[in-house]
């Protein structure tokens, strides 16, 4: 392999040069400020559904649990 590369050592620098640009381009990254990616985050996100509203009953169960509690004590001892 050596004595190829000094047989030609032009083609042995092109070939080192495109193997160079192929692997910088692996790591490029495709946003180009941090907005770009946090807005295509949540624009991700948002279509898998994580965003959603949903109705949690436990506030509302615990709520009228608690007012029947003070209205049973209030009733027993008033």
């Amino acid at each position: 392999m050596d004595s190829h590369s000094r047989r030609n050592p032009q083609a042995a620098l092109v070939s080192l040069e495109a193997a160079a640009a192929s692997a910088r381009g692996g790591f490029g990254c495709r946003f180009s400020t941090s907005e770009e990616y946090e807005m295509a985050l949540i624009t991700e996100r948002r279509a898998q559904g994580r965003y959603d509203q949903r109705r949690m009953r436990w506030p509302a169960i615990m709520f009228i649990g608690c007012a029947l509690i003070v209205a049973g004590t209030v009733l027993l001892f008033g």
